[in-house]
């Protein structure tokens, strides 16, 4: 399910020209940094949002669970860089093992919480994080794009 958020980034042309008098590895590198700088805004943000839903009475936590990881399959499909932000243990089952080893023990009810049920609102943390720190995203990723590049040039 997506909600359609889109953005547009001024001086990404700039920005590609730079980039493209590198290797693709290099490319890649400065690529992924940038991307996982933006990832951890939002991780933050949904972080936050979350320990505001966590009972605190209860040892699982769905704040610790929250994290950015490297989507390199579908980076692979589109030709880029990818990034996820999601639930550790998330789309597993609570019956399989391996689940409580999470930072933030067994989290499966994030989902209840995000989407809701048909006997309990939905109290999304995701939605909302991403639409409210989208420009904090995206000038992350911009402040690292040109901080890896001016650091290449300087180099070079």
């Amino acid at each position: 399910m997506t909600d359609g958020l889109t953005h547009s980034i001024a001086g990404i042309d700039d920005v590609v020209d730079r980039l493209s008098q590198y290797p693709d590895r290099v490319q890649k590198r400065v690529a992924t940094a940038a991307a996982r700088k933006g990832a951890n805004v939002l991780r933050d943000a949904a972080r936050l949002r979350a320990s505001k839903l966590d009972d605190p009475d209860t040892p699982r936590n769905i704040s610790l669970n929250i994290v950015a990881q490297s989507a390199a399959r579908l980076g692979r499909e589109n030709g880029g860089v990818a990034m996820r932000v999601g639930v550790l243990g998330g789309a597993r089952p609570s019956s399989e093992s391996g689940t409580d080893a999470n930072p933030g023990g067994s989290t499966q009810h994030w989902r209840m919480l995000e989407f809701g049920t048909q006997h309990m609102p939905a109290q999304p943390i995701f939605r909302p994080a991403a639409a409210e720190s989208q420009q904090a995203v995206f000038s992350a990723m911009a402040d690292e794009f040109n901080k890896r590049l001016d650091r290449l040039e300087r180099d070079n």
